[in-house]
């Protein structure tokens, strides 16, 4: 069994790419190519926003809002412990300062009662000025962003939807990509949309952020690509991987409910996993269980791979817990339950992909 199983998809897709492909080789357009714009464009309709701004990867998807509304030292940027790295990385790299939040033990996202406490302590403490949140949507399920704007609008706060696991999710009829201020999907490959290297891309429906973020991906110009205007990065996308998002959307939404039978099959026997509130859809981008220690996940890790049956843990270390962030000056102890997760989670396959007999075995092994 393939944790995640990209050769199958490829061979889906494979002539129709390669025919993009030679078009790209034959033009000669290899970073932002007529694919690119092409992408935006389908991009942005799939989701329902007025701009999709790709860019090379998540972590810049992230970064580019950040830069635009000019956040920096002395800023506060709410955000969780328990998720990639990147998150966080983004608000350090421009010398704002994360404030992490705890978040539910049932979905794994950030706690909005938890949120509102620590942008109170911020604004008593008065050495930071809260600037923004950014949720995110952990293993493709949305956070609860009607509690989250709310919360925003109270202390005047801009939000960034943090979807790289998300992408094609959604809160009734409304996708992912469309809540917050803004928000940023990454389509890295082994993302529900992925490409074949790095990529990301940026949604909102506000022109001038959208006009922002797109100058400052090519290190901040605008009318003249020799002039910078402001200061900017190389977040160009190429085309290539243009070329591969495209192909791989004309079957995503064939493939999201193929996700949903699988997690759907997963569910039928285990009701230790992340919980889906009621007209929250994932884009299970991840099936995660949580066990009761980490010496029964340990075991089950062990036993599933002498059945060459393949797992992963996200995340082994909340992030206030790495050296990298030490500087913060959190303790454990200070988000229980996102170290209690980091102790007990583990992945099991997830791709859509996987039959309801390969799920029979595994679960069997888990019963054993």
């Amino acid at each position: 069994m393939e944790f995640l199983d990209l050769k199958t998809q490829q061979k889906r897709i494979r002539k129709p790419l390669e025919k993009r492909i030679n078009k790209i080789l034959d033009h000669g357009a290899y970073i932002m190519g007529p694919e690119v714009f092409e992408l935006e464009e389908k991009l942005a309709d799939y989701c329902g926003v007025k701009h999709a701004i790709s860019c090379s990867s998540g972590t810049d998807a992230l970064l580019i809002p950040l830069m635009a509304w000019g956040i920096g030292p002395g800023d506060a940027v709410f955000t969780t412990p328990f998720t990639y790295v990147a998150t966080a990385e983004v608000i350090s790299i421009l010398g704002a300062t994360p404030i992490f939040v705890d978040v539910y033990e049932s979905t794994y996202n950030i706690d909005c009662d938890k949120l509102e406490i620590e942008i109170n302590k911020v604004i008593e403490e008065g050495k930071l000025k809260p600037k923004a949140i950014i949720p995110v949507d952990l293993f493709g399920l949305p956070a609860r962003y009607r509690l989250i704007d709310k919360i925003a609008k109270k202390y005047n706060l801009k939000v960034i939807e943090d979807a790289a696991q998300s992408f094609g999710g959604c809160i009734r009829d409304k996708r992912v990509g469309t809540f917050g201020d803004i928000a940023a999907t990454s389509f890295y490959p082994a993302k529900p949309l992925g490409c074949y290297g790095d990529g990301g891309a940026i949604f909102t429906n506000n022109d001038e952020l959208a006009e922002e973020c797109k100058a400052i991906r090519i290190h901040g110009t605008k009318a003249d690509k020799y002039n910078s205007e402001m200061i900017g990065l190389n977040g160009r996308l190429d085309s290539i991987q243009a070329a591969v998002l495209l192909e791989k959307l004309s079957i995503f939404d064939e493939e999201l409910e193929m996700r949903n039978v699988v997690n759907a099959n997963y569910r039928k026997y285990l009701n230790n996993a992340q919980y889906h509130p009621k007209n929250y859809h994932s884009a299970h981008a991840l099936f995660s269980i949580t066990l009761g220690s980490n010496n029964k996940r340990n075991n089950l890790i062990n036993k599933l791979n002498s059945k060459k049956i393949p797992t992963v843990i996200y995340y082994k270390f909340p992030i206030h817990m790495m050296n990298a962030f030490s500087y913060l000056g959190y303790s454990e102890g200070d988000f229980p339950i996102s170290e209690k997760l980091s102790q007990t989670i583990i992945s099991l396959p997830m791709h859509p992909y996987i039959s309801e007999s390969q799920v029979d075995i595994l679960i069997a092994e888990l019963k054993h």
